[in-house]
């Protein structure tokens, strides 16, 4: 991993893997072969080594064991809650905010087809989603409320606690939603509480904090209340069906337990301290890139902003648009040069459309010129400052 320690800035689309806690995960998942569900001696023992490593992440995620559903990924542990709905007898609202991951937003937009309402809630200029906003659209027909908890492309971090408030607020005397958090770019890069009262459900991957590709957990605070659309063998308390990838659960409690960060953490753990180590080395970028007379931070509002505002935005992700410079150019070129970033969601790349901008009301040059920098636990102060000085290069040579 530490080859890319230097050059590799798109963290948020996918982590370099962490060699030894994947060869420790594949030689126990290995030595425990059976299939999870067999009843025999060697299913029990898989059973208890996928057991294991659930109460590992509760453990660290601060729930309980039973709250905790291994998936493939982050798209199923989004799409699980929301394809529900169609276990429902009735059709209602649904509402979701507009820089939702496209593993919400397409899927969203294919329950309108069955008659769903399904409705958006944009943010700011800044790229925020208030809890007013979202009250505002409840309605007492609404089902399910979607707002993550950092934007992939951004790095807003949205008040989730808040919205969870706001929203029991609002059903007062009514049915309440179920509020769904997309935290693919939040657990184990900004302080989270995921037991947080009026969270109902989570999405979480593991391929974003140095875990393998294709295991998810889907947290949900009372799955009884949840009729899974999709149905099988029943595995994962007939909550997800299929047989259970040890490897991947193994896995990904590990790198959990490295990376997590308790919304409580302790001022002194070594996760709390390279999170204010990387806040530290993203302002001095960001202040770098401010030099470049045609860069602009996006949203504006993180240039030069105070410590309370740098507290509203992920360390770990910075957008900034380059005028002149079409974002794919700039990706090429940095590519060229060694260095690896993206326009934005590694999911939408070959749409060539920016809803999350959009949703921004960001102007036409800033959807055509934005580029994602994204880091990781590896990223070093000198790396970054090479890269910025890659850009001002780039920028000079378009000048």
């Amino acid at each position: 991993m530490e080859n890319y320690a230097d050059r590799y800035f798109d963290w948020a689309a996918t982590s370099p893997q962490d060699s030894e806690i994947l060869h420790k995960a594949l030689t126990e998942a290995t030595e425990t072969f059976a299939n999870p569900s067999s009843i025999h001696k060697e299913g029990q023992k898989a059973r208890a080594a996928l057991e294991k490593a659930r109460t590992l992440a509760a453990t660290v995620l601060g729930v309980k064991p039973a709250q905790l559903f291994f998936t493939s990924g982050g798209t199923e542990s989004d799409q699980i809650p929301l394809m529900a709905l169609l276990s429902k007898p009735e059709r209602g609202r649904v509402i979701i905010s507009g820089i939702e991951h496209p593993a919400i937003r397409e899927q969203a937009s294919k329950l309108k087809l069955v008659g769903f309402d399904v409705v958006t809630v944009n943010p700011d200029k800044n790229g925020f989603i208030s809890a007013n906003s979202v009250a505002e659209k409840i309605t007492p027909d609404t089902l399910y409320v979607a707002v993550m908890a950092v934007n992939n492309e951004t790095g807003c971090i949205q008040p989730i606690y808040q919205i969870a408030d706001k929203i029991t607020e609002a059903s007062q005397g009514k049915r309440r939603p179920h509020f769904h958090v997309d935290c693919v770019q939040a657990a184990g890069k900004v302080p989270l509480n995921l037991a947080y009262k009026g969270i109902d459900s989570a999405a979480l991957s593991a391929h974003k904090i140095c875990g393998p590709r294709g295991i998810g957990i889907l947290y949900l605070a009372n799955h009884e209340r949840l009729r899974p659309f999709l149905t099988g063998g029943g595995q994962e308390q007939n909550i997800r069906s299929g047989t259970e990838n040890l490897f991947g659960a193994l896995a990904f409690s590990e790198v959990l337990k490295k990376h997590f960060i308790a919304g409580q953490s302790d001022a002194k753990s070594v996760q709390t301290q390279r999170f204010e180590e990387q806040t530290k080395m993203t302002e001095d970028f960001i202040s770098s890139l401010l030099q470049l007379p045609n860069c602009t931070i996006v949203p504006e509002i993180r240039a030069n902003a105070d410590g309370n505002t740098q507290k509203l935005f992920s360390p770990w992700i910075v957008q900034a648009a380059f005028k002149g410079i079409p974002g794919a150019v700039m990706v090429r070129a940095l590519d060229a040069k060694g260095f690896e970033i993206s326009t934005g969601s590694a999911c939408s790349a070959k749409k060539q459309s920016r809803p999350v901008l959009q949703a921004m009301s960001a102007s036409k040059d800033i959807q055509d010129t934005a580029v994602r920098f994204s880091f990781g636990p590896l990223t070093t102060a000198e790396g970054m400052k090479q890269l910025a000085n890659a850009v001002a290069e780039i920028c000079s040579d378009f000048s």
